[in-house]
């Protein structure tokens, strides 16, 4: 199967669910190219963007993961190359 670069776009309205959060990107750090989060105090909400470069399945699955996250929400977009 080939290799996609897609860019996973997360809102984090829950701190409770940080930690999980940042145990889940650790299993796919192979796949991460980047991270970038901003914290958005005034709103009590953080925003991190992913970039990846993986499997679409493999995408998926962190997608689906990260999205079954209290307070959490994600959007994934991939490259058409």
């Amino acid at each position: 199967m080939d290799k996609r670069i897609a860019q996973i776009g997360i809102i984090v309205e829950d701190t409770d669910s940080v930690e999980k959060l940042n145990k889940l990107l650790h299993e796919y750090k192979d796949d991460i190219i980047g991270r970038m989060g901003i914290p958005y105090r005034e709103k009590n909400i953080s925003i991190i963007s992913i970039v990846i470069h993986a499997e679409q399945d493999v995408i998926s699955s962190l997608s689906g993961k990260l999205g079954m996250l209290k307070g959490v929400s994600v959007k994934t977009i991939y490259s058409k190359k």
